[in-house]
């Protein structure tokens, strides 16, 4: 049989891209684009049979792209969120598009747990004051995670242990999430009422239509006085002026955010100046371990496509058994 053609989006240089894919053996040809831009990656999609997507959103495979890969047969995306995608033209076709669900589950939900931490016993501004030279210890007024009502938006994975870690730290905590989920370790709550009621608000959902700007202003204004926001979902479902205004007006007393709605976030972007955002440049999920899961769930997918057996995580509705478009 031929090699399956693959083309490699990730942001890697190409002889990382080969390393990680050689136990592929001679089952597959792997090549990347000449430059990582749009007008490269159509140029590159014609051959392609498997696509691997680029996690950090800047190639990616809507409608056009999918016109120019007349022989794309499966595209698997190495990160959980699938943004920029179409599913539905892929479904189209019959390209079944897999992520790798909950390979960066534990690390996203401790990172959210070390945020709240950080927030609640007000972690950088005693290390900034003392690096200054100061002596907070009357001055700081920390809490105690412990006593918050936390509220979980989003039950995925990711929503699942965050529920798991904070209640075993002895938080009241409840979910909201799209769909209820009859097996959750916590009550579920409708959207307001979560919160309004939520003294650390975190965030876990995908991003889709119905969630994009799903906290802003008005349910901003709805977070109890003096509460905390983390976000490691995506910079888009939360209004970020309408946060910093929420900050500036003492009406929030916090937020942890891996993600924004630009990345990297740019010089001069104001959440630069607040001192009551702490930013993580979205790492929440990149330790050491999630990666090692990320990449054993990609090769064990293109295994899976090149060998005839059902691949995992198509999040797009498409029958798992790839097979050759030629």
């Amino acid at each position: 049989m031929k090699p399956w053609h693959v083309l490699a989006l990730p942001p890697l240089p190409e002889a990382a891209v080969r390393g990680m894919l050689g136990g592929l053996g001679d089952r597959v040809e792997v090549s990347v684009p000449a430059r990582r831009d749009r007008a490269a990656l159509l140029e590159a999609l014609p051959d392609a049979e498997i696509v691997i997507g680029d996690w950090s959103g800047t190639l990616v495979l809507d409608a056009e792209a999918v016109r120019h890969a007349p022989k794309l047969a499966f595209a698997q995306q190495p990160s959980v969120g699938v943004d920029g995608h179409d599913l539905e033209a892929l479904a189209a076709v019959g390209v079944p598009l897999a992520n790798t669900a909950g390979a960066n589950a534990l690390g996203v939900a401790e990172w959210c747990v070390a945020a709240a931490f950080a927030l609640v016993r007000r972690l950088v501004q005693g290390d900034a004051a003392t690096r200054a030279g100061g002596w907070p210890q009357l001055d700081l007024r920390p809490g105690e995670l412990s006593s918050c009502r936390v509220g979980v938006l989003g039950h995925g994975a990711i929503g699942a242990l965050c529920t798991q870690m904070f209640s075993g730290l002895g938080c009241q905590v409840c979910y909201w999430s799209r769909t209820p989920k009859p097996d959750a370790h916590a009550p579920y709550r409708e959207l307001d009422e979560l919160i309004e009621t939520s003294d650390v608000l975190v965030v876990v959902l995908p991003l889709a239509e119905e969630t994009r700007g799903l906290l802003d202003a008005a349910r901003l204004a709805r977070m109890p006085q003096g509460s905390y926001l983390v976000n490691a979902a995506r910079g888009g479902i939360v209004d970020e002026r309408a946060l910093l205004d929420a900050l500036a007006s003492g009406h929030l007393a916090g937020a942890a955010l891996d993600v924004y709605a630009t990345e990297p976030l740019p010089p001069g972007d104001p959440l630069r100046e607040s001192d009551r955002v702490l930013l993580s440049p979205h790492v929440a999920g990149a330790t050491q371990q999630s990666t090692g899961r990320l990449l054993q769930a990609v090769l064990g997918n293109l295994e899976a496509a090149v060998t005839g057996r059902p691949v995992a995580n198509v999040v797009n509705g498409v029958t798992p058994v790839i097979r050759r478009r030629d």
